[in-house]
């Protein structure tokens, strides 16, 4: 059994052990950097947005300036 395990046997492909084309720097980036940094301002900014048509009054801004 345990000559069946080793790293010999790595060499060969199973079922669904495809791998498919490489990604570009450009793609690469795009997916994992851009992509994410994207998606977080899209949330971020929805979320302001729905926080500031909130009847909710501890989501809106309560800041008043002091007048004497």
């Amino acid at each position: 059994m345990l000559l069946m395990s080793s790293p010999a046997f790595a060499l060969t492909r199973d079922d669904g052990d495809d791998p498919g084309p490489q990604l570009s720097v450009i793609n690469t980036l795009g997916l994992y950097v851009a992509a994410p940094i994207v998606l977080f301002l899209v949330i971020a900014g929805l979320t302001m947005v729905a926080a500031r048509h909130s009847d909710n009054p501890h989501t809106v801004d309560t800041h008043h300036p002091r007048t004497r």
